[in-house]
């Protein structure tokens, strides 16, 4: 009789998980799997070249350049984004505890249309904008901020901004899962805030970074809307990025090139992903 129930829960699992699973293999695995086989063939879909396209978009200087803005601008905006966040959620977790009103308004950025993040940058930092007409009035000449290399530290800016609240939501929620007994047994002791917070805090946050760090990697990638809306198909090129030279592509129907160099991308991605895990797992058995 145990034996038959095992058997019936297990076939009532996969029965459960079988239509997520269809719909995932629909719209994700099969297309997937279609711009694999179309990084080998020519543009049209049918002729096998090898390797061919991916020999092509490595010798692209818009890949190229497109690939050393996204790389500069992951590594300058998490590490930012992370410490910023950390640093807030750390002295509000201090100040009101679990019991902050401002918990609320941390989301607030997201929520906002990316449209109206555009009009407030043109606003702001067109030629004819507000940035530059304060400017004006101590004598300082203005330029077009969106034109010139200022505009990778504007698409910085904004991506900081917007997802600044979201991880200091995830902080906050591994700050306050601590137990605060810790840092009182380590007060008793005469421990300083900077010991409890190098010698508690962080080693207990670890588990929190890498999730945090991940979810951070990729919404990096989540930055082309606004980049886009704002200057269009073909911006300076300090903002440049992979997606905007995958939106011209698909314009273009370069299918053969934009697969393959999806396929790069997904790989990095991927490695990524699994060299950060596999760095918080090692760094969880050594402690």
């Amino acid at each position: 009789m145990n034996k038959k129930m095992r058997h019936r829960k297990r076939y009532d699992g996969a029965l459960f998980l079988l239509p997520s699973l269809l719909g995932v293999s629909t719209f994700l695995i099969v297309p997937f799997l279609d711009v694999i086989r179309r990084s080998f063939t020519d543009v049209i879909g049918e002729n096998f070249v090898g390797l061919q396209n991916y020999r092509t978009i490595f010798q692209t200087s818009a890949f190229q350049l497109a690939s050393a803005n996204t790389f500069k601008f992951v590594l300058v905006c998490i590490p930012l984004l992370l410490l910023l966040s950390l640093i807030i959620a750390v002295i509000l977790t201090e100040s009101f505890g679990n019991k902050s009103r401002l918990k609320h308004a941390y989301l607030i950025p997201m929520a906002i249309p990316v449209a109206s993040i555009v009009l407030f940058w043109r606003v702001v930092f067109d030629k004819q904008g507000l940035l530059n007409g304060i400017l004006a009035q101590f004598g300082i000449p203005g330029t077009d901020w969106m034109k010139e290399s200022t505009a990778f530290v504007i698409l910085v800016g904004s991506y900081i901004w917007k997802n600044l609240g979201y991880n200091i939501v995830l902080w906050t929620a591994g700050l306050t899962s601590i137990p605060r007994s810790l840092y009182e047994a380590a007060a008793v002791d005469g421990a300083g805030w900077w010991k409890k917070f190098r010698c508690i805090t962080l080693p207990n946050l670890r588990s929190v970074l890498c999730t945090i760090s991940v979810l951070a990697f990729l919404n990096s990638f989540k930055v082309f809307r606004e980049a886009y809306l704002v200057a269009g198909d073909y911006p300076d090129e300090s903002m440049y990025l992979l997606q905007h030279l995958f939106n011209n592509w698909f314009r273009e129907l370069s299918l053969d090139k934009l697969s393959a160099a999806a396929i790069v991308v997904s790989m990095i991605i991927f490695l990524g992903i699994r060299l950060l895990e596999k760095f918080w797992d090692q760094e969880e058995q050594c402690r």
